[in-house]
């Protein structure tokens, strides 16, 4: 039963092929823009703590977009979970968390943080985004399947 189950979700997260829509590309650019408007409008709640009204509509947009980002990738196929591109995706996520617990007075250092690692991982080369931790080298669709597709 586990062998089945395993299987099913395999081919369901890790298709052998990356799943596609007709205007995907220019979807993600729009959401990306998008994105780093809200970005722009929260980084008043971050840097000078300006009233929630100011800045709660930026921090909607930067949720919005970003969950949609992420639900396009797993969509696509789950392989982004496994690079270092998807992995810092999650840590970035973790931090912002961070400033629901933490001392307001980290709040702007996280926020550079977060996006010192966008920029960083965004102009990266290929080699460094595709990278796996997990393979221990760059992986992509065209010489790596989900084991069960072997």
């Amino acid at each position: 039963m586990a062998t089945r189950i395993e299987a099913f979700l395999g081919r369901w997260l890790f298709p052998l092929h990356s799943r596609q829509f007709a205007g995907k590309r220019w979807c993600k650019i729009g959401l990306r823009t998008l994105h780093l408007f809200g970005i722009a409008g929260i980084g008043g709640a971050f840097l000078y703590h300006a009233p929630a009204n100011d800045w709660l509509p930026f921090l909607w947009l930067t949720l919005a977009t970003g969950t949609l980002m992420v639900l396009i990738e797993l969509w696509s196929h789950c392989i982004w979970l496994l690079q270092l591109r998807g992995i810092l995706i999650l840590i970035k996520l973790v931090l912002l968390g961070l400033t629901a617990i933490l001392p307001p007075s980290f709040d702007s250092g996280i926020l550079f943080v977060v996006i010192m690692i966008s920029g960083v991982i965004s102009h990266a080369s290929s080699r460094q985004r595709y990278y796996s931790p997990f393979y221990g080298r760059k992986i992509t669709l065209d010489d790596w399947q989900w084991p069960s597709h072997g």
